[in-house]
C-alpha cells in the first residue's frame, strides 16, 4: 500500500506543477482541469497496476490465465483492502472523475463535440489494456475480468454526466486569458 500511495504522491507533485505550467497560458478552469485529468488518468494507472499486495504471490508460468475473465461478476472479491465496499463500486468510480475532468478541460474549445467522445473511447480504451495488462503481468495479483472493463467505463460515463454539469456551472468557454496568457 505504501507503494501505492507513493505513486499517487508523486503523480499529484507531477500535476501540481503541470496546472502550474499550463496556467502560464490558459485560464485557470481549464488549466486545472487538464492537469486533474492527467492525474486522474495516472493515477488510475497507479492504483490497478501497482502490486495487490506488499510481496506479490509467485504465479508459476503454466498457473498463469490464458484469458481474461468473461464471467460477468467475478472474480473480484466482494471487498477491497483500502476502502470498504463493494470492489464494482470502486472500479466504477476511480474513473469518475478522469470523465468529469475531460469534460471540463474541454470544453473551452469547440471541438469539445468530438474531443469528449473520443476522450470517452479512449478512457474505455485504457480500462481495456489495463485489464490486458493485468493479464499480461499475472505477478502484480491482479486479475484480468470483463466485469472491471464495464464497471470502469461505466464510471467513465457518469464522470461525462458529471462533467457536463461542471461545465455549466464552471462556463470554461466564459474565462478570460489574464496578461501573459494567450487562448
Amino acid at each position: 500500500m505504501e507503494t501505492m500511495l507513493a505513486g499517487v504522491a508523486v503523480v499529484a507533485v507531477v500535476c501540481l506543477l503541470l496546472g502550474l505550467l499550463l496556467r502560464r497560458r490558459l485560464p485557470a478552469v481549464s488549466a486545472w482541469a487538464i492537469a486533474g485529468f492527467v492525474g486522474a488518468v495516472a493515477c488510475i494507472g497507479v492504483l490497478t497496476l501497482t502490486p495487490a499486495y506488499e510481496v506479490p504471490t509467485v504465479i508459476a508460468a503454466e498457473d498463469r490465465p490464458e484469458t481474461c475473465s468473461l464471467d460477468y461478476g467475478g472474480p473480484s472479491p466482494e471487498g477491497f483492502w483500502i476502502v470498504g465496499g463493494g470492489q464494482r463500486l470502486l472500479n466504477m468510480v476511480v474513473f469518475v472523475p478522469a470523465g468529469a475532468l475531460l469534460v471540463v478541460a474541454c470544453a473551452r474549445w469547440r471541438a469539445a463535440y468530438a474531443l469528449v467522445p473520443l476522450g470517452l473511447l479512449g478512457l474505455v480504451a485504457y480500462s481495456v489494456a489495463i485489464e490486458w495488462l493485468q493479464l499480461e503481468l499475472a505477478r502484480i495479483d491482479r486479475a484480468c475480468d470483463v466485469t472491471d472493463m464495464v464497471d470502469n467505463s461505466l464510471g467513465a460515463v457518469v464522470g461525462v454526466g458529471l462533467g457536463l454539469l461542471l461545465a455549466v456551472v464552471l462556463r470554461p468557454w466564459r474565462s478570460r486569458p489574464t496578461r501573459g496568457q494567450s487562448g
